[in-house]
């Protein structure tokens, strides 16, 4: 099964980026400087943002259904991060680095049909097998230590 995995959309951030840190604070946001090559994973541009750069670090509603599933978490967005990133059947830079993903299955109102914790080798093959279960209308990427939010992942 074809996929698309998808970023946030810059738009929605942009009015954050290059407030002051003052300004930032007033709507619960912190600019951080990335200071390692891996794990400051920019969720517009699906990859880790480069040493030196900055990051903004927010909570985001990234589930907004209303259902017991719906969910908010923090998430990094990179305030040199460019254009909404999509990957067409492959893995962003995000999720191919990592050893492990949690991958969430939801159906069209926004139930969870399902949630399954996979290794990098077999992430591929487990995207296309759970967008392929009846009833399941797009997945969720999280990366399983701190349970965050990592992109959405659609039919393409």
């Amino acid at each position: 099964m074809s996929y698309v995995v998808t970023g946030l959309s810059e738009a929605e951030f942009q009015p954050l980026f290059g407030l002051s840190d003052a300004a930032l604070a007033e709507r619960g946001v912190q600019r951080m400087t990335v200071t390692a090559p891996q794990g400051f994973p920019c969720r517009i541009s699906l990859q880790d943002r480069p040493v030196g750069e900055t990051v903004l670090l927010l909570n985001y509603e990234h589930q907004p259904a209303d259902t017991p599933f719906r969910s908010r978490h923090a998430v990094f967005v990179g305030e040199q991060a460019g254009p909404t990133a999509r990957y067409v059947d492959e893995l962003p830079p995000v999720l191919a680095v990592r050893p492990f993903t949690s991958l969430r299955a939801f159906d069209t109102d926004g139930m969870m049909t399902d949630g399954q914790l996979v290794p990098r080798a077999d992430l591929a093959d487990a995207i296309a097998r759970m967008l392929a279960a009846p009833g399941t209308a797009y997945l969720h990427a999280h990366y399983p230590g701190r349970g965050c939010y990592a992109a959405r992942i659609d039919r393409a």
